[in-house]
């Protein structure tokens, strides 16, 4: 629950972007990286909080992209590409807040990182503090669905 309230307080400094956080744990707990989503901000569609957070921790643990033994938290559930980012850096465990039904690679849409196909899988945990994830995503939306252009 600590690491979910973490990638939370990471996604209140997204700004225009939308408020997605994710923080990187080595295997006893220790806080890596964490990370808030930046695709607005970078131009840059691979600005996922998700990638952004393994990136940072690839830099400071491991071999220099395995996070084996890692847990990785976020705010909500990951995209395909950052359910396979997760994959292939070898992440243990992956806790999410809200669940995605239009874009969830976990559960909700797909299911990359349990796919017995693949030659790693993740434990999963999802829908921890899944109200307060919610009513970030919600906060934000009702904020700027009137504020856009073109």
């Amino acid at each position: 629950m600590a690491a979910v309230q973490a990638a939370i307080a990471a996604a209140r400094g997204a700004g225009d972007d939308v408020p997605i956080g994710a923080v990187v744990l080595s295997p006893d707990g220790t806080p890596l990286a964490s990370a808030r989503n930046a695709r607005e901000e970078l131009g840059d569609p691979t600005a996922h909080a998700e990638i952004l957070a393994l990136r940072a921790a690839s830099e400071i643990y491991g071999d220099g992209w395995r996070l084996e033994g890692c847990t990785l938290a976020v705010t909500l559930e990951p995209c395909t590409m950052c359910a396979g980012a997760l994959v292939m850096a070898r992440v243990a465990k992956l806790v999410f807040g809200a669940w995605e039904p239009k874009t969830g690679a976990v559960g909700s849409l797909w299911d990359v990182v349990r796919d017995r196909r693949l030659s790693h899988r993740a434990e999963v945990v999802g829908g921890v503090l899944e109200p307060e994830c919610v009513a970030l995503l919600e906060d934000f939306f009702h904020g700027h669905r009137g504020n856009r252009t073109g």
